[in-house]
């Protein structure tokens, strides 16, 4: 599929979001990779959706944007990769979450008796655009 550029003459606002921080030209994505057995898979995601994502969002940390949870399995014999991706308006937003380490991965007690491992520190990428459907 070929994705249409936008024409020459529009204004970036018809095609892109407004980024809180697009002053400066800066958003960060926390991308984080756990990985959990089939017969897990299920528990985690519900741990994960009625727990420790609404705890987090209850903290009201300042600059947390969002999160947003991928799950992939890529067969019925195969561990099932859950992703988090947490976006933030700055890195101060990110060391609020995470700490001083702000690459360091959060991972619950409870998650970690779920997992079957998972990565020790996440990725983070500046966003540079975000485009929109509507």
């Amino acid at each position: 599929m070929e994705y249409p550029h936008p024409p020459s003459n529009a204004r970036p606002s018809e095609y892109t979001r407004e980024l809180p921080n697009r002053e400066r030209g800066l958003m960060i994505a926390r991308i984080w990779h756990g990985w959990t057995t089939t017969e897990n898979a299920n528990a985690y995601q519900h741990l994960l959706t009625t727990s420790i994502v609404p705890d987090i969002i209850s903290k009201a940390i300042p600059g947390l944007d969002g999160v947003d949870i991928l799950r992939r399995a890529d067969g019925p014999d195969t561990d099932v990769k859950v992703v988090t991706l947490m976006t933030f308006d700055d890195w101060s937003a990110v060391a609020a979450f995470a700490g001083p380490d702000r690459t360091g991965s959060v991972v619950p007690v409870a998650a970690r008796q779920l997992l079957k491992r998972y990565d020790e520190h996440s990725q983070h990428y500046e966003i540079v655009a975000r485009f929109t459907a509507s």
